[in-house]
Protein backbone atom coordinates (compact mmCIF):
# COMPACT_ATOMS: atom_id res chain seq x y z
CA UNK A 1 0.00 0.00 0.00
CA UNK A 2 0.76 3.77 -0.37
CA UNK A 3 2.65 4.67 2.76
CA UNK A 4 1.01 7.49 4.69
CA UNK A 5 3.77 9.12 5.70
CA UNK A 6 5.83 11.81 3.66
CA UNK A 7 8.97 13.19 4.40
CA UNK A 8 8.92 16.79 6.00
CA UNK A 9 11.71 17.82 3.12
CA UNK A 10 11.82 15.79 0.06
CA UNK A 11 14.78 17.75 -1.06
CA UNK A 12 17.57 14.71 -1.88
CA UNK A 13 19.34 16.23 -4.94
CA UNK A 14 23.00 15.26 -4.97
CA UNK A 15 23.67 19.05 -5.85
CA UNK A 16 22.18 21.72 -5.49
CA UNK A 17 21.83 20.33 -2.17
CA UNK A 18 19.38 20.24 0.59
CA UNK A 19 19.27 24.11 3.04
CA UNK A 20 20.71 23.27 6.53
CA UNK A 21 17.79 22.37 8.57
CA UNK A 22 15.69 25.54 9.37
CA UNK A 23 16.45 27.68 6.92
CA UNK A 24 14.70 30.66 5.94
CA UNK A 25 14.97 33.82 3.14
CA UNK A 26 14.87 35.91 6.25
CA UNK A 27 18.31 34.62 6.98
CA UNK A 28 19.92 36.53 3.96
CA UNK A 29 18.08 40.03 5.19
CA UNK A 30 21.48 41.75 6.49
CA UNK A 31 23.68 40.57 2.67
CA UNK A 32 25.06 44.03 1.63
CA UNK A 33 23.36 44.30 -1.73
CA UNK A 34 23.83 47.45 -4.18
CA UNK A 35 27.29 47.63 -2.79
CA UNK A 36 30.20 47.42 -4.09
CA UNK A 37 32.19 43.62 -2.93
CA UNK A 38 35.31 45.69 -3.18
CA UNK A 39 33.86 48.18 -0.45
CA UNK A 40 34.64 47.63 3.00
CA UNK A 41 31.77 45.62 4.07
CA UNK A 42 31.74 43.53 1.02
CA UNK A 43 35.49 42.51 1.98
CA UNK A 44 35.03 41.98 5.41
CA UNK A 45 32.04 39.10 4.78
CA UNK A 46 34.72 37.56 2.53
CA UNK A 47 37.07 37.44 4.51
CA UNK A 48 34.48 36.46 7.07
CA UNK A 49 33.90 33.25 4.86
CA UNK A 50 37.70 32.55 4.12
CA UNK A 51 38.59 32.62 7.89
CA UNK A 52 35.24 30.58 9.02
CA UNK A 53 35.94 27.81 6.49
CA UNK A 54 39.46 27.41 7.43
CA UNK A 55 38.64 27.06 11.07
CA UNK A 56 35.53 24.65 10.92
CA UNK A 57 38.15 22.62 8.07
CA UNK A 58 41.12 23.08 10.49
CA UNK A 59 43.28 23.94 7.75
CA UNK A 60 47.19 24.21 8.63
CA UNK A 61 47.49 28.30 9.38
CA UNK A 62 49.74 28.34 5.74
CA UNK A 63 47.29 27.18 3.71
CA UNK A 64 44.79 29.87 1.75
CA UNK A 65 41.51 29.63 1.09
CA UNK A 66 40.51 31.62 -2.37
CA UNK A 67 36.85 31.84 -3.27
CA UNK A 68 36.45 31.76 -6.78
CA UNK A 69 34.01 31.77 -10.13
CA UNK A 70 32.70 29.01 -11.66
CA UNK A 71 31.39 26.47 -8.66
CA UNK A 72 33.75 23.63 -7.92
CA UNK A 73 34.22 23.33 -12.11
CA UNK A 74 35.79 26.52 -11.62
CA UNK A 75 37.93 26.27 -9.19
CA UNK A 76 39.30 22.65 -10.66
CA UNK A 77 40.05 24.12 -14.03
CA UNK A 78 41.82 27.23 -12.52
CA UNK A 79 43.91 24.79 -10.61
CA UNK A 80 44.65 22.36 -14.04
CA UNK A 81 45.34 25.30 -16.16
CA UNK A 82 47.92 26.81 -13.87
CA UNK A 83 50.14 24.28 -12.44
CA UNK A 84 49.83 21.40 -14.87
CA UNK A 85 52.58 20.35 -17.23
CA UNK A 86 55.54 21.09 -14.70
CA UNK A 87 55.67 17.25 -14.53
CA UNK A 88 53.68 13.85 -15.81
CA UNK A 89 50.53 14.21 -14.78
CA UNK A 90 48.07 10.75 -13.12
CA UNK A 91 44.32 11.43 -13.52
CA UNK A 92 42.48 9.44 -11.67
CA UNK A 93 38.62 8.30 -12.64
CA UNK A 94 35.73 6.16 -11.49
CA UNK A 95 32.90 8.09 -12.57
CA UNK A 96 31.63 10.90 -15.02
CA UNK A 97 33.50 14.18 -13.27
CA UNK A 98 36.89 12.43 -12.98
CA UNK A 99 36.35 11.17 -16.79
CA UNK A 100 35.63 14.92 -17.56
CA UNK A 101 38.98 16.34 -16.43
CA UNK A 102 41.01 13.65 -18.52
CA UNK A 103 38.89 15.04 -21.41
CA UNK A 104 40.08 18.46 -20.65
CA UNK A 105 43.62 17.51 -19.88
CA UNK A 106 44.36 15.54 -22.63
CA UNK A 107 41.91 17.01 -25.67
CA UNK A 108 41.71 20.83 -23.98
CA UNK A 109 45.31 21.33 -22.69
CA UNK A 110 46.58 18.56 -24.83
CA UNK A 111 49.20 16.93 -22.10
CA UNK A 112 51.62 14.49 -23.58
CA UNK A 113 52.85 13.17 -20.47
CA UNK A 114 49.08 11.55 -18.85
CA UNK A 115 48.55 8.62 -17.41
CA UNK A 116 44.72 7.65 -17.00
CA UNK A 117 44.36 5.01 -14.26
CA UNK A 118 40.60 4.30 -14.39
CA UNK A 119 37.37 1.95 -12.84
CA UNK A 120 34.31 1.27 -13.78
CA UNK A 121 31.15 2.59 -11.60
CA UNK A 122 30.98 1.01 -7.97
CA UNK A 123 34.98 0.24 -8.02
CA UNK A 124 38.11 2.21 -7.80
CA UNK A 125 41.21 2.21 -9.88
CA UNK A 126 44.33 0.25 -8.63
CA UNK A 127 45.70 3.77 -6.18
CA UNK A 128 49.26 1.82 -5.71
CA UNK A 129 50.28 2.63 -9.48
CA UNK A 130 49.83 5.98 -8.88
CA UNK A 131 53.33 7.57 -9.39
CA UNK A 132 54.89 10.01 -6.76
CA UNK A 133 56.86 11.49 -9.32
CA UNK A 134 53.93 12.74 -10.87
CA UNK A 135 51.12 15.13 -10.53
CA UNK A 136 47.76 13.57 -9.14
CA UNK A 137 44.31 14.79 -10.59
CA UNK A 138 41.50 13.00 -8.72
CA UNK A 139 38.11 13.24 -6.89
CA UNK A 140 37.60 12.50 -3.40
CA UNK A 141 34.36 11.46 -3.33
CA UNK A 142 32.79 10.32 -6.75
CA UNK A 143 29.13 12.31 -6.39
CA UNK A 144 27.95 10.03 -9.41
CA UNK A 145 29.06 6.77 -8.47
CA UNK A 146 28.90 6.90 -4.66
CA UNK A 147 32.27 6.06 -4.37
CA UNK A 148 34.92 7.36 -2.12
CA UNK A 149 38.97 7.10 -1.60
CA UNK A 150 38.94 5.08 1.86
CA UNK A 151 41.65 6.91 3.00
CA UNK A 152 44.88 8.69 1.96
CA UNK A 153 47.39 6.13 2.76
CA UNK A 154 47.97 5.60 -1.45
CA UNK A 155 49.71 9.28 -1.46
CA UNK A 156 53.41 9.37 -0.78
CA UNK A 157 55.12 11.63 1.77
CA UNK A 158 57.76 11.88 -0.33
CA UNK A 159 55.85 12.68 -3.56
CA UNK A 160 57.69 15.28 -5.75
CA UNK A 161 54.40 16.16 -7.70
CA UNK A 162 51.27 18.05 -6.73
CA UNK A 163 48.21 16.59 -5.32
CA UNK A 164 44.96 18.52 -6.82
CA UNK A 165 41.62 17.35 -5.21
CA UNK A 166 38.14 17.94 -6.42
CA UNK A 167 36.53 17.45 -3.15
CA UNK A 168 33.43 19.23 -3.38
CA UNK A 169 30.88 16.55 -2.32
CA UNK A 170 33.62 15.63 0.64
CA UNK A 171 34.13 18.79 2.07
CA UNK A 172 32.54 19.28 5.81
CA UNK A 173 31.55 15.64 4.88
CA UNK A 174 34.24 13.95 5.00
CA UNK A 175 38.23 13.91 7.43
CA UNK A 176 40.70 15.27 4.61
CA UNK A 177 43.78 14.70 5.53
CA UNK A 178 45.94 18.68 4.57
CA UNK A 179 49.04 17.55 5.17
CA UNK A 180 48.70 15.19 1.72
CA UNK A 181 46.42 17.57 -0.09
CA UNK A 182 47.99 20.66 -1.98
CA UNK A 183 45.15 21.80 -4.05
CA UNK A 184 41.42 20.90 -2.71
CA UNK A 185 38.22 22.44 -4.54
CA UNK A 186 34.93 22.51 -3.50
CA UNK A 187 31.07 24.45 -4.17
CA UNK A 188 29.40 25.60 -1.03
CA UNK A 189 26.37 24.28 -2.96
CA UNK A 190 26.62 20.69 -2.09
CA UNK A 191 27.47 19.65 1.83
CA UNK A 192 26.63 22.99 2.93
CA UNK A 193 23.27 23.29 0.83
CA UNK A 194 24.72 26.71 -0.03
CA UNK A 195 23.59 28.97 -3.48
CA UNK A 196 25.46 27.84 -6.52
CA UNK A 197 27.90 29.62 -9.18
CA UNK A 198 31.19 29.84 -6.79
CA UNK A 199 33.40 27.72 -5.78
CA UNK A 200 36.32 27.62 -3.52
CA UNK A 201 40.04 26.80 -3.88
CA UNK A 202 42.35 25.68 -1.10
CA UNK A 203 46.60 25.79 -1.75
CA UNK A 204 48.84 24.52 0.26
CA UNK A 205 52.91 25.99 0.10
CA UNK A 206 53.64 23.34 -2.06
CA UNK A 207 51.01 24.82 -4.52
CA UNK A 208 51.87 28.26 -3.69
CA UNK A 209 55.31 27.74 -4.90
CA UNK A 210 54.19 25.41 -8.31
CA UNK A 211 51.99 28.88 -8.85
CA UNK A 212 55.20 30.77 -8.74
CA UNK A 213 58.07 28.98 -10.24
CA UNK A 214 55.80 27.60 -13.11
CA UNK A 215 54.73 29.48 -16.02
CA UNK A 216 52.49 26.88 -18.38
CA UNK A 217 52.81 27.61 -22.10
CA UNK A 218 49.68 28.58 -22.79
CA UNK A 219 47.80 31.83 -22.28
CA UNK A 220 45.78 32.07 -19.67
CA UNK A 221 42.14 33.90 -19.06
CA UNK A 222 41.88 36.40 -16.27
CA UNK A 223 39.52 34.61 -14.70
CA UNK A 224 41.89 31.46 -14.06
CA UNK A 225 44.90 33.99 -13.10
CA UNK A 226 46.08 33.27 -10.04
CA UNK A 227 49.61 35.17 -10.09
CA UNK A 228 50.91 38.52 -10.99
CA UNK A 229 54.38 39.05 -11.62
CA UNK A 230 55.01 35.89 -11.02
CA UNK A 231 53.59 36.29 -7.55
CA UNK A 232 50.61 34.78 -5.94
CA UNK A 233 47.74 37.40 -5.80
CA UNK A 234 46.84 37.60 -2.42
CA UNK A 235 44.03 39.35 -2.36
CA UNK A 236 42.15 36.53 -3.61
CA UNK A 237 42.60 34.42 -0.36
CA UNK A 238 41.58 38.05 1.81
CA UNK A 239 38.74 38.54 -0.15
CA UNK A 240 39.41 40.52 -3.27
CA UNK A 241 37.94 37.76 -5.76
CA UNK A 242 38.85 37.79 -9.26
CA UNK A 243 35.26 38.79 -10.51
CA UNK A 244 31.89 40.30 -8.93
CA UNK A 245 30.37 37.35 -6.56
CA UNK A 246 26.59 36.94 -5.29
CA UNK A 247 26.81 38.84 -2.02
CA UNK A 248 23.66 37.39 -1.34
CA UNK A 249 25.65 33.83 -2.09
CA UNK A 250 27.65 35.09 0.22
CA UNK A 251 25.43 35.87 3.04
CA UNK A 252 24.23 32.62 2.26
CA UNK A 253 27.44 30.50 2.88
CA UNK A 254 27.91 32.55 6.16
CA UNK A 255 24.69 31.26 7.51
CA UNK A 256 25.39 27.95 6.50
CA UNK A 257 28.90 28.34 7.81
CA UNK A 258 27.13 28.92 11.33
CA UNK A 259 24.55 26.80 11.26
CA UNK A 260 28.12 23.96 10.51
CA UNK A 261 29.76 25.34 14.03
CA UNK A 262 26.07 24.84 15.55
CA UNK A 263 26.40 21.68 15.70
CA UNK A 264 29.26 20.85 16.61
CA UNK A 265 31.86 22.21 13.58
CA UNK A 266 33.60 19.25 11.21
CA UNK A 267 32.88 16.38 13.38
CA UNK A 268 29.46 17.48 13.81
CA UNK A 269 28.25 16.91 10.08
CA UNK A 270 30.60 13.99 9.75
CA UNK A 271 28.81 11.91 12.50
CA UNK A 272 25.29 13.36 11.12
CA UNK A 273 26.04 12.30 7.70
CA UNK A 274 27.74 8.96 9.02
CA UNK A 275 24.23 8.60 10.81
CA UNK A 276 22.10 9.31 7.77
CA UNK A 277 24.28 6.70 6.17
CA UNK A 278 23.45 3.90 8.54
CA UNK A 279 20.15 4.27 8.01
CA UNK A 280 20.49 3.39 4.09
CA UNK A 281 22.79 0.86 5.36
CA UNK A 282 19.88 -1.05 7.38
CA UNK A 283 17.38 -0.61 4.76
CA UNK A 284 20.02 -2.32 2.30
CA UNK A 285 20.22 -4.52 4.46
CA UNK A 286 16.79 -5.39 5.01
CA UNK A 287 15.62 -4.91 1.18
CA UNK A 288 15.59 -7.88 -2.17
CA UNK A 289 15.63 -5.47 -4.65
CA UNK A 290 18.89 -2.65 -4.06
CA UNK A 291 22.04 -2.89 -3.38
CA UNK A 292 25.08 0.06 -2.92
CA UNK A 293 26.71 0.71 -6.28
CA UNK A 294 29.61 1.13 -4.47
CA UNK A 295 30.99 -2.79 -4.21
CA UNK A 296 33.59 -2.28 -1.31
CA UNK A 297 32.10 -0.92 1.74
CA UNK A 298 34.80 0.73 2.73
CA UNK A 299 34.49 3.17 -0.40
CA UNK A 300 31.06 3.56 0.47
CA UNK A 301 30.01 7.55 0.28
CA UNK A 302 28.07 9.30 3.07
CA UNK A 303 26.97 12.21 0.88
CA UNK A 304 25.92 10.57 -2.46
CA UNK A 305 24.58 7.22 -1.87
CA UNK A 306 24.17 5.26 -5.22
CA UNK A 307 22.24 2.42 -5.57
CA UNK A 308 21.78 -0.07 -8.50
CA UNK A 309 18.37 -2.26 -8.40
CA UNK A 310 19.44 -6.44 -8.31
CA UNK A 311 16.25 -8.08 -9.11
CA UNK A 312 16.12 -11.25 -11.59
CA UNK A 313 13.23 -9.52 -13.69
CA UNK A 314 15.27 -5.74 -13.85
CA UNK A 315 18.22 -7.50 -15.06
CA UNK A 316 16.96 -9.17 -17.90
CA UNK A 317 15.50 -5.92 -19.38
CA UNK A 318 17.17 -4.49 -21.95
CA UNK A 319 19.97 -1.32 -20.59
CA UNK A 320 17.15 1.13 -22.24
CA UNK A 321 14.57 -0.59 -20.40
CA UNK A 322 16.24 -0.79 -17.53
CA UNK A 323 16.92 2.89 -17.60
CA UNK A 324 13.51 3.71 -17.62
CA UNK A 325 12.12 1.71 -15.12
CA UNK A 326 14.83 3.42 -12.54
CA UNK A 327 13.59 6.48 -13.83
CA UNK A 328 9.80 5.51 -13.55
CA UNK A 329 10.58 5.08 -9.68
CA UNK A 330 12.17 8.15 -9.36
CA UNK A 331 9.22 9.61 -11.12
CA UNK A 332 6.44 8.33 -9.14
CA UNK A 333 8.30 9.22 -5.75
CA UNK A 334 8.35 12.88 -7.67
CA UNK A 335 4.81 12.92 -8.28
CA UNK A 336 3.87 12.09 -5.51
CA UNK A 337 5.69 14.65 -3.61
CA UNK A 338 8.00 11.95 -1.51
CA UNK A 339 11.56 12.69 -2.84
CA UNK A 340 12.64 15.05 -5.70
CA UNK A 341 15.74 14.16 -7.91
CA UNK A 342 16.76 11.10 -6.98
CA UNK A 343 17.40 9.43 -10.27
CA UNK A 344 21.12 8.48 -10.62
CA UNK A 345 22.81 10.60 -13.15
CA UNK A 346 23.21 10.37 -16.41
CA UNK A 347 26.31 8.80 -17.60
CA UNK A 348 26.13 6.86 -14.17
CA UNK A 349 24.35 2.77 -14.05
CA UNK A 350 20.57 3.10 -14.32
CA UNK A 351 19.51 3.12 -10.43
CA UNK A 352 18.61 5.73 -7.75
CA UNK A 353 21.10 8.64 -5.93
CA UNK A 354 20.23 10.18 -2.52
CA UNK A 355 21.40 12.65 -0.82
CA UNK A 356 22.87 11.85 2.63
CA UNK A 357 25.14 15.00 3.51
CA UNK A 358 24.51 16.28 7.14
CA UNK A 359 21.87 19.42 6.15
CA UNK A 360 19.46 15.68 5.43
CA UNK A 361 17.75 15.27 8.82
CA UNK A 362 17.33 11.38 9.64
CA UNK A 363 13.55 11.52 10.17
CA UNK A 364 13.27 12.04 6.59
CA UNK A 365 14.97 9.44 5.16
CA UNK A 366 13.02 7.64 7.43
CA UNK A 367 10.23 8.53 6.07
CA UNK A 368 11.19 8.01 2.86
CA UNK A 369 12.51 4.36 2.57
CA UNK A 370 9.07 2.85 2.84
CA UNK A 371 8.02 5.27 -0.25
CA UNK A 372 11.27 4.10 -2.46
CA UNK A 373 9.67 0.43 -1.30
CA UNK A 374 6.27 0.95 -2.79
CA UNK A 375 7.53 2.65 -5.89
CA UNK A 376 9.73 0.03 -6.75
CA UNK A 377 6.49 -2.17 -6.52
CA UNK A 378 4.72 -0.26 -8.64
CA UNK A 379 7.61 -0.71 -11.62
CA UNK A 380 8.17 -3.98 -10.74
CA UNK A 381 3.91 -4.81 -11.42
CA UNK A 382 3.87 -3.02 -14.69
CA UNK A 383 7.32 -5.16 -15.88
CA UNK A 384 5.63 -8.74 -14.69
CA UNK A 385 2.46 -8.82 -15.15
Amino acid sequence: MKPLQKPANPLFSSGPCAKRPGWTIKNLENAPLGRSHRAKIGKSRLKEAIDRTASILGLPEDYRVGIVPGSDTGAVEMALWSMLGARGVDMLAWESFGAGWITDITKQLKLDNVRSLTADYGDLPDLSRVDPANDVVFTWNGTTSGVKVPNADWISDRRAGLTICDATSAAFAMDLPWDKLDVTTFSWQKVLGGEAAHGVIILSPRAVERLEDYTPPWPLPKIFRLTKGGKLIEGIFSGATINTPSMLCVEDYLDALGWAESIGGLKGMIAKSEDNLTVLRDWVAGADWVEFLANDPATLSNTSVCFKIVTPWFADLEPSDQAAAAKRIATLLDEEGAAFDIGSYRDAPPGLRIWAGSTIEESDLMALLPWLDWAYAQVKASHTK
